[in-house]
């Protein structure tokens, strides 16, 4: 190669590094000045209700909630949680906390989650034949850790309590089912 073909092939070599750059610049300037993502736009609003009625049994919860899409696969929120429990002749339980939710979809139909509850529980005791009347109050915290079939906004599937401890433990089991609904 001679003195002339070398001085094109670098002024070539370089017209093509500043245009490879120049356009990296500007996609990642439009990046930066793109105000289409607001806040509001990825939080989505949702939680549960619970009722159970039996005979002298009355179970009701409230459990709003709001998450947070950070992308399409990890989302972070937080929830309240409010219940009232009465069973005649032996105890009525007011339940009131909040938690934390993360959750995590590796692909669309699938949904794994971690939340940390913690809850305050008052409970009245009835005196009856086995035990004078009493009252209970404690804090119940529970590490949550699940997976669901993913279908829109509905998810549905199971979670366990790692934390779970039969005699402190608010719930009868640390397994539970569950349908999660986000709008």
């Amino acid at each position: 190669m001679n003195k002339n073909q070398i001085s094109i092939v670098f002024k070539s070599f370089f017209v093509i590094l500043t245009v490879l750059f120049s356009n990296s610049g500007n996609a990642q300037q439009n990046y930066v000045i793109d105000n289409s993502n607001h806040f509001w736009d990825k939080v989505q609003f949702g939680g549960g209700l619970g009722l159970g009625f039996g005979s002298g049994y009355t179970n009701i919860s409230v459990m709003p909630s709001a998450i947070y899409n950070i992308n399409p696969i990890v989302s972070m929120g937080v929830g309240l949680q409010f219940g009232y429990l009465y069973q005649k002749d032996y105890y009525e339980s007011f339940v009131y906390g909040g938690s934390f939710i993360t959750l995590v979809n590796p692909i669309p139909q699938v949904q794994l989650s971690a939340e940390l509850e913690q809850v305050r529980v008052d409970t009245d005791y009835e005196e009856n034949y086995y035990h004078p009347g009493f009252s209970d109050a404690y804090w119940n915290t529970a590490l949550y850790l699940g997976a669901g079939y993913r279908t829109g906004n509905v998810t549905i599937g199971a979670r366990y309590d790692v934390l779970y401890d039969p005699n402190k433990s608010l719930y009868g089991s640390g397994f539970m089912p569950f349908v999660r609904v986000y709008f």
